[in-house]
């Protein structure tokens, strides 16, 4: 190497801190900030996605929230284990799964059942409340009873007649039948007094109706038309003597016989 000439050696030293001008360092921070919250947020979504993705798989698709009990509430006539068997939903079957309103129409489809309810209580039940048909009146078939409701449907079928509850004497109980219906609504158009003495009700079509009463005494009702009139000129009637009383025609109501 000639005379005259100096080797020169560069070496790259971090300076320290002080000697950086506050304002570089500012700088510095500005540029990495937005680095570093880029990279926390794109973690956290990442998890967030992961805890989602996975609840959503054990809600859905696993048993692990699957059904483990189906409670039954207020089915007397049907009872639980027919409701559950109508309900016809598998143990195990995710809960968040369980189609409730196609549930409660399965077992609306059983003739004593009125309403339903069907709702998820988690983590393993399903809830059935059943509202079951309230009983009108009783028509004699053979050695027993059908039951109807205020609608005329037909929902049960007993051996003895329920107390309080008044016979019916139709050919074709049903609620398209028009002699029920119009029976129905005699039933419900009586007062306290009259029902109490009704032991039975004939309707032998929609437009001739009577009422048999305690003593062998008959009430001559005629259609449906009317019938809370019919049912007050009846009531005022009944202490007078005879064992005819003919409300078919209420504002000329006659007691004979």
């Amino acid at each position: 190497m000639g005379r005259g000439h100096t080797e020169r050696r560069w070496r790259l030293v971090r300076a320290r801190r002080e000697a950086v001008p506050a304002s570089v360092r500012r700088m510095h921070q500005r540029i990495r900030r937005p680095r570093l919250r880029s990279g926390k947020l794109w973690l956290v979504s990442a998890l967030a996605f992961v805890v989602l993705a996975t609840s959503s798989w054990v809600v859905w698709f696993t048993s692990v929230l699957g059904v483990r009990h189906i409670e039954v509430a207020g089915s007397q006539i049907v009872g639980a284990d027919q409701i559950r068997a109508v309900a016809a939903v598998v143990e195990g079957t995710p809960l968040a799964r369980v189609d409730t309103d196609a549930v409660g129409r399965r077992i609306l489809s059983l003739p004593p059942v009125a309403e339903v309810a069907v709702s998820r209580s988690w983590p393993n039940t399903l809830t059935i409340e059943v509202t079951e048909r309230v009983p009108a009146a009783v028509v004699a078939v053979g050695r027993g009873f059908v039951v109807v409701d205020s609608d005329g449907v037909v929902f049960n079928t007993v051996t003895a007649r329920p107390a309080r509850v008044i016979v019916l004497r139709v050919a074709s109980p049903g609620p398209d039948d028009p002699a029920t219906r119009a029976a129905l609504a005699v039933l419900a158009a009586l007062t306290p007094t009259l029902r109490g003495q009704v032991t039975e009700l004939v309707a032998e079509s929609a437009t001739r109706i009577r009422l048999e009463l305690t003593g062998g005494r008959v009430v001559l009702w005629g259609g449906a038309e009317q019938s809370e009139t019919k049912a007050r000129v009846a009531t005022s009637l009944l202490p007078r003597p005879g064992r005819t009383i003919d409300v078919s025609a209420p504002e000329v109501a006659t007691v004979s016989g």
